[in-house]
């Protein structure tokens, strides 16, 4: 198998086994109309295995989510088919229309048009909280 480089773009690196899919639903990228490539279950000396997404043409990742749903992923910047930067996500503070508040309820779940808005309580257990109603989020 062979995937070849990219010009201009990004690659998502180190993304946990089998996730990919639901990495790229998180970051609101459609596979249909993007040119990318998903390498999936790669060896990995650190992980053992891992994905690997390839984006070419995008370089506005949202890092707020992919601190959510990897966090030990890699985005490398390409430019000219070189890597021209590393970035390292890291969980967001606060996150926006990218989990549900599971509380029935909770005023987003009651009203339409409210943006699902939490914050993060404890960065050790990952936990996030409803700003409306406190609910822990469940994801």
């Amino acid at each position: 198998m062979e995937v070849t480089s990219i010009q201009n773009g990004i690659i998502i690196d180190h993304v946990p086994a089998g996730t990919a899919l639901k990495v790229l639903e998180y970051l609101k990228i459609d596979p249909s109309k993007t040119r990318l490539a998903l390498i999936m279950n790669a060896s990995s000396h650190l992980y053992g295995t891992k994905d690997i997404i390839k984006i070419e043409n995008e370089e506005d990742v949202n890092l707020d989510v992919l601190g959510l749903v990897a966090r030990q992923a890699t985005v490398g910047i390409v430019r000219g088919g070189r890597i021209v930067e590393k970035k390292k996500p890291t969980l967001p503070e606060h996150v926006v229309n990218i989990i549900k508040c599971v509380n029935p309820r909770c005023v987003t779940t009651t009203e339409r048009g409210i943006d699902q808005m939490f914050h993060l309580a404890h960065s050790q257990r990952q936990e996030y909280r409803c700003d409306y109603c406190d609910e822990e989020a469940k994801f």
